[in-house]
């Protein structure tokens, strides 16, 4: 640790050097001479300003001068378009640089980069520009693509079509790949101004009409790994199927309080079950969660791989998940009939929806049935065909209906925003094609989970917040004040307002327009259009609330099985409750969880973007059996060369300016709508409007409709 410390300081006496107003480009010696470098540290120092380029903070010449970033250069990270220019985020900064084609010098979609500003300050309505000047990391050592092959040759045109150029494969690495088939390339080279990049096959996924390789090619793509290591199955095997009695040792026993699991129809990782009984101010909820932490030891292989990962993916056709299904599956989902271990959050919740009092504690379950939402709904509708075995349990789900309702009312109150968008069902024949895409049932059952599941998770946030702990909350920054007053512009346009201060909105206000355009034309894209203008949720060790939920504390508690973060804080709740954290696990936590919280953020975010891309993939699929019919749907978004409209199913398309045959079509920004030169026809947010299905592209993933009289 010293050695660490001494090699951190002497970095940053180079640094400090190097950024002095004084200092003037020098070369190695030069410096080590000024700063009077030992000859035994002479291999340290060279290695240190090596780094200090890698990293992207201190810039050589190429006469071997090292020299300060200035202001103009920046660090960033390249998103590349297919046309060949791109542009580069700088963190910390909210707008993009624009990068011309001529002025990318190779680098592909996602590289770390540096940047020289070239136009700061360019002109209304244009990005500033900038030129790349290194590329400090290369993002793609693997590309999954689309082989074709040529006699002395071949080559593979990316899946992301971001990445620009195709890759230059020579003969000898095409490896048994024919035309047709979806590769994994290594890249060998990354090419520069004058060559392609040049890469080596190394996996061949099938060809691409085969079942199962859309999805699998979007599984390599993103990088997903599925199957786990030896070391992590080894582990895994040591894992007994059932509890002990030493397991239970010191635990709360509630295997004599009825409690339920209610997940969907095809669950089988079931870690969350409910508990709830009448008490004499109101009622005693009990939250219980699968006891993960009790198998996923901290530093072991399967946590290691499980923090790698994340998350589970839910993609149409498989789940990826966090853990061996040995412990999803099994020893650790909360499987009606068996003791289980858990970590359960009791609460006592008055009439009007308030937590009075709450218990944090280690317990030992065993769930009396296994609910689904359907069936949950159907005893809340009072079905009279409610079979003899749930008879025991209307009482209950009654009352868990009524504590749902109090829950939802006082988070309403206070402003929490509830955004309801219709969500993709799509089913998927048995060799994978989509036979119909609908939207996805969401009954009060599932409101009883969500509002249960909330309510837990700000009471175990709030718990630990005050207790100055280390901790991972989860964190919903307040939206950006210009993108919302450009929203407001616009939905004012619709004659619906809502109030902003110059700094800031409360959700109150958004919840209170969501629930004046209830039922609405204009709701589901005025509901979208809110929600793109707001931050993404993250994870973070500083409880800085969560604008959406208009809470103040809040955290991820509930779903181990599932969720790394999850599982990170069961760890430090259970070494809490045992008087375990001292100084050194404090110091320790301190230590790890600003970037466990990164990556958790990173890997769900990339768990995200590899769902987004299966379901739109599925829809491609879907619609190219539909070209030529014609539906009815509501546009969603104007740009300047297309409007895209939205079918009742989900499924989104644009019709292209070009394509509009009746006049010249001119786009208006500010009133989000295209209109006609000479007849004066305008297309805008919100307006219903008849389509018809004219194109798909299996590769850019896209739908191309054109306007239709009405419906044949």
């Amino acid at each position: 640790m010293k050695i660490m410390e001494q090699r951190e300081s002497r970095k940053n006496i180079i640094l400090n050097l190097i950024n002095d107003k004084k200092y003037k480009p020098m070369k190695q010696k030069e410096i080590a001479f000024l700063l009077q470098v030992p000859s035994e540290e002479r291999d340290e120092f060279r290695d240190i300003l090596t780094e200090l380029v890698n990293e992207g903070k201190v810039l050589l010449t190429k006469r071997g001068k090292y020299k300060s970033v200035t202001d103009i250069i920046k660090t960033g990270e390249f998103s590349g378009h297919q046309k060949g220019f791109g542009f580069v985020s700088v963190e910390g900064e909210d707008e993009d640089y624009y990068i011309p084609e001529s002025l990318v010098k190779g680098a592909l979609h996602g590289d770390t980069v540096m940047i020289k500003v070239t136009e700061e300050s360019p002109g209304l309505g244009r990005r500033k520009e900038a030129e790349i000047i290194r590329i400090i990391e290369h993002a793609n050592k693997e590309v999954v693509g689309y082989f074709q092959k040529r006699k002395n040759f071949g080559f593979v045109i990316p899946d992301n079509h971001k990445l620009g150029e195709d890759i230059y494969i020579p003969k000898h690495k095409c490896k048994d790949a024919m035309t047709g088939h979806k590769v994994v390339v290594r890249i060998i080279s990354y090419g520069d101004d004058k060559h392609k990049a040049e890469g080596e096959i190394i996996e061949v996924l099938g060809h691409v009409n085969d079942p199962g390789t859309d999805i699998l090619s979007i599984v390599r793509a993103f990088g997903l790994p599925v199957e786990f290591p030896k070391e992590v199955m080894d582990q895994v095997a040591g894992i007994p199927d059932n509890l002990s009695e030493d397991d239970m040792k010191g635990r709360l026993d509630l295997r004599k309080v009825p409690m339920v699991t209610i997940d969907g129809e095809t669950a089988k990782d079931l870690d969350d079950a409910v508990s709830l009984e009448r008490i004499k101010d109101g009622f005693r909820l009990g939250v219980h969660i699968a006891d993960v932490s009790h198998y996923v030891k901290e530093g072991s292989p399967l946590d290691k791989e499980a923090l790698s990962r994340g998350t589970s993916v839910y993609l149409a056709d498989r789940v990826i998940p966090m853990l061996p299904h040995k412990l999803s599956n099994g020893i650790c989902s909360l499987n009606a009939g068996e003791d289980r271990l858990a970590l359960s959050c009791i609460m006592d919740i008055d009439d009007y929806g308030k937590v009075t009092c709450h218990k944090i504690c280690e317990t030992v379950i065993c769930v009396d049935r296994r609910m689904t939402y359907d069936k949950v709904y159907d005893i809340l509708s009072d079905g009279n065909d409610i079979e003899d075995e749930y008879t025991d349990y209307v009482e209950m789900f009654h009352d868990m209906h009524k504590v749902s309702e109090l829950i939802r009312c006082r988070r309403r109150e206070r402003g929490s925003i509830d955004f309801d968008f219709p969500e993709a069902e799509i089913m998927l024949s048995e060799d994978g094609k989509p036979v119909n895409i609908g939207v996805r049932d969401r009954n009060p059952a599932h409101k009883i989970i969500e509002d249960f599941m909330l309510i837990a998770n700000e009471t175990i946030a709030e718990d630990y917040y005050w207790q100055e702990i280390p901790f991972e909350f989860r964190v919903h920054e307040k939206p950006d004040s210009e993108k919302f007053n450009r929203l407001k512009n616009i939905i004012e346009k619709f004659g619906y307002y809502f109030k902003t201060s110059k700094e800031s909105i409360h959700p109150k206000e958004v919840q209170k327009l969501l629930d004046k355009i209830e039922g609405v034309e204009e709701e589901n894209f005025i509901s979208r259009m809110i929600l793109r203008s707001m931050q993404q949720a993250r994870y973070s060790t500083e409880c800085s609330g969560h604008f959406g939920l208009a809470a103040r504390y809040y955290c991820h508690f509930t779903s181990p099985i599932r969720r790394y973060p999850d599982l990170q804080i069961h760890r430090i709740i259970k070494e809490n409750l045992h008087g375990r954290l001292t100084e050194n696990r404090i110091e320790h936590y301190n230590k790890i969880l600003t970037s466990v919280a990164e990556l958790n953020s990173k890997m769900e975010r990339r768990a995200e973007e590899a769902e987004r891309e299966v379901e739109k993939l599925k829809k491609v699929q879907y619609m190219t059996k539909h070209i030529g019919e014609v539906y009815e749907g509501i546009i969603s978004g104007v740009t300047g060369y297309g409007v895209y409209v939205e079918l009742p199913n989900t499924v989104e398309g644009m019709v292209r300016m070009a394509s509009i045959p009746d006049d010249y079509y001119i786009y208006d920004e500010d009133n989000m709508l295209v209109f006609g030169k000479n007849i004066g026809n305008t297309y805008q947010l919100g307006q219903k409007v008849y389509v018809r299905v004219v194109m798909t592209d299996r590769k850019l993933l896209t739908i191309d409709f054109e306007f239709a009289d009405g419906l044949d």
